[in-house]
């Protein structure tokens, strides 16, 4: 019988996904907790001042619906771990495919051109109900060295369908 320190041995180690930046700027505010001083060289971000991790909220909804409740709940979810708010992408396409939404592209590129780590969306649906859609656009972001995050609580899906 394998034991299970065998069985993780043999996965090998995870690869990482951070920028060198990213790494640089995670460890600047670690040792900026710990009380270590750091010189502006080592620090990233401009004038020595640590960066702060920056998402983009994406929301999409119907022509018709007012999204400002759940631009509020992002906005305040991002605020509270510190977030930076790069953008905010409002769609009112209703019942289009992720290929077919242009702000979802951009929160996309943004992730891509390194100016956010995350988008931040209010609902699994804002992106798409359709579960193999919806794992691919996870797929893209996370490639692009990013991650998606959906604020909803279980249950609480804000109504929208396609």
């Amino acid at each position: 019988m394998a034991s299970i320190e065998q069985g993780q041995r043999q996965q090998g180690p995870a690869t990482a996904r951070r920028t060198e930046g990213d790494l640089k700027r995670r460890q600047a505010l670690a040792d900026a907790a710990a009380g270590i001083p750091a010189s502006s060289a080592e620090v990233p971000g401009e004038d020595g001042k640590i960066e702060r991790f920056r998402c983009v909220i994406y929301l999409s909804s119907a022509p018709d619906t007012d999204s400002g409740e759940m631009r509020e709940e992002c906005t305040e979810y991002a605020e509270a771990f510190g977030w930076e708010i790069a953008a905010v992408i409002e769609e009112r396409t209703g019942l289009l495919p992720p290929e077919g939404r242009e702000g979802l592209r951009q929160a996309v590129d943004r992730i891509k051109d390194g100016k956010a780590g995350a988008v931040l969306t209010a609902s699994r649906s804002m992106i798409s109900p359709v579960a193999e859609e919806y794992d691919r656009v996870v797929g893209e972001i996370e490639k692009a060295g990013g991650f998606l995050h959906v604020t909803e609580t279980a249950g609480n899906d804000h109504g929208i369908e396609r």
